[in-house]
């Protein structure tokens, strides 16, 4: 009923469906908050252009098209397949350590978050009738978590998780950086834009663009896991009707996961546990929507087949 709505017709259409997978650098991995490095983000966002990755795989399987999007990847992308072509968006090569700096200035904030708007009405005029979110950029859960405190008027150390596995002493480190990070610039919470450039990433001002495009081209976009939850608290925070427009997989590990859900509004249909990230929840959950789509559109009523209504006993 809620993709009846944003599309505002009865019959509604959902056969076209692209992955939208935004991939940037965090220069906060200098602070060694993470397993691997920085270089990870670029192989990892090669495997994508030969439809090598997990998230791929199970698009493939989910019949929805593949979109990666360079923002922000610091490394080289000499190896790119041609399976998804990579969408080449990049804004700057990387952020910069938000414990020592801005991760962004203003403009480059804004740019990010406009190229989003950008793809998505792209996608519309493409003919695609709904979209799913994904990320790829090492680093990315510190960056989501911090967004996701201010956000959410919460200490760091009630939204911020292991990430890709950190051990209890680089949890500990990971919870002061983000900490020291918010207590150095101070984002304000009233300002999506502020919040995004002091402790963001390219990919989530990017993801930020993709849900306001979304609800812009009134086209459904479907969550992934915490962080481009986080980056759909920004887009409400820049419009709070942007809620309507989006559609929730699965609740994350991240221990800001259900919390940012609540804030939305938004229930996911998915409670599996899962962390990976990359759209790999929303490709879980999109078998179940195309089987949802299906029964409402076909399924018979109970006046069809001639059964009385039934009623609270």
């Amino acid at each position: 009923m809620k993709i009846a709505g944003i599309q505002g017709q009865e019959k509604i259409c959902i056969e076209k469906k692209a992955l939208v997978i935004m991939c940037a650098d965090n220069g906060i991995v200098e602070e060694q908050v993470t397993q691997t490095g920085q270089e990870v983000t670029a192989v990892v966002t090669e495997n994508f252009t030969r439809g090598e990755s997990c998230a791929c795989i199970m698009a493939e399987q989910a019949g929805v098209h593949v979109v990666p999007v360079d923002i922000g990847v610091a490394g080289r992308l000499d190896n790119c397949g041609v399976r998804y072509p990579l969408v080449r968006r990049k804004v700057a090569c990387g952020t910069r350590n938000f414990r020592r700096e801005k991760a962004m200035t203003r403009q480059e904030t804004e740019k990010a978050i406009l190229e989003g708007i950008r793809l998505a009405e792209e996608l519309k005029r493409q003919g695609y009738h709904l979209l799913a979110v994904g990320e790829m950029g090492i680093g990315n859960t510190t960056t989501a978590s911090a967004v996701a405190s201010v956000f959410l008027g919460l200490d760091p150390r009630a939204v911020t998780g292991r990430g890709a596995g950190l051990s209890d002493e680089g949890l500990e480190r990971k919870i002061r950086v983000i900490q020291d990070g918010i207590a150095l610039h101070r984002p304000d919470p009233a300002d999506a834009v502020d919040v995004l450039s002091k402790v963001g990433g390219l990919d989530l001002a990017g993801l930020a663009g993709i849900f306001l495009g979304g609800a812009i081209c009134r086209m459904p976009v479907v969550l992934d896991g915490v962080i481009t939850a986080a980056a759909a608290l920004a887009a409400c925070s820049l419009w709070d009707h942007a809620a309507d427009y989006i559609i929730a997989s699965h609740v994350s590990a991240e221990p800001a996961g259900r919390l940012i859900l609540e804030r939305l509004g938004l229930k996911a249909a998915v409670h599996g546990g899962l962390c990976l990230g990359e759209g790999t929840g929303a490709m879980a959950f999109m078998p179940m929507l195309s089987m949802a789509a299906e029964i409402y559109l076909h399924m018979s009523t109970f006046e069809d087949i001639r059964i009385e209504e039934y009623r609270p006993l």
